[in-house]
């Protein structure tokens, strides 16, 4: 992947918890494959967080715009 790609949609199992991501090109990523890239700044508009259990998590990079956020996305 030359340059950087968006989060367009997102996969939720039953939980509400996001389990895969779509970018741009239409190319899907398991929620863990996303997170290596994230930190491989290969994903744009995303950082990787960490839970108070220490789990990682995907997460839209702060600003005022909520619609953007990974929770909010459309869904496939």
């Amino acid at each position: 992947m030359d340059d950087k790609s968006k989060v367009v949609k997102v996969k939720k199992n039953p939980d509400g918890d996001i389990t895969d991501v779509m970018l741009e090109n239409g190319n899907v990523y398991s929620i863990d494959e996303a997170i290596m890239m994230a930190k491989d700044h290969l994903i744009e508009g995303v950082n990787v967080g960490k839970s108070r259990n220490g789990r990682e998590y995907l997460r839209s990079n702060p600003n005022d715009n909520e619609s953007d956020n990974l929770d909010n996305k459309p869904t496939f």
